[in-house]
């Protein structure tokens, strides 16, 4: 896998949406809270530094030499 994640804003805008779904673990009640867990997606593409959409699409936000 060919990091395709590397913009300091790109980064960013997943942590906090990933951090917002997660929240909602907290907030909602009944089942449809679980639909937070969502937010380890953009989280985890944080940390591995690879996203399958945008490898889908052609998109790198990496710093390219």
């Amino acid at each position: 896998m060919k990091k395709n994640v590397g913009h300091p804003v790109d980064k960013v805008a997943r942590i906090i949406i990933g951090v917002v779904l997660l929240g909602l673990v907290f907030y909602l009640e009944g089942d449809i809270r679980w639909i937070g867990l969502i937010g380890i997606i953009p989280i985890l593409t944080v940390v591995f530094g690879w996203c399958p959409g945008w490898a889908v699409l052609g998109i790198n936000t990496t710093k390219t030499n």
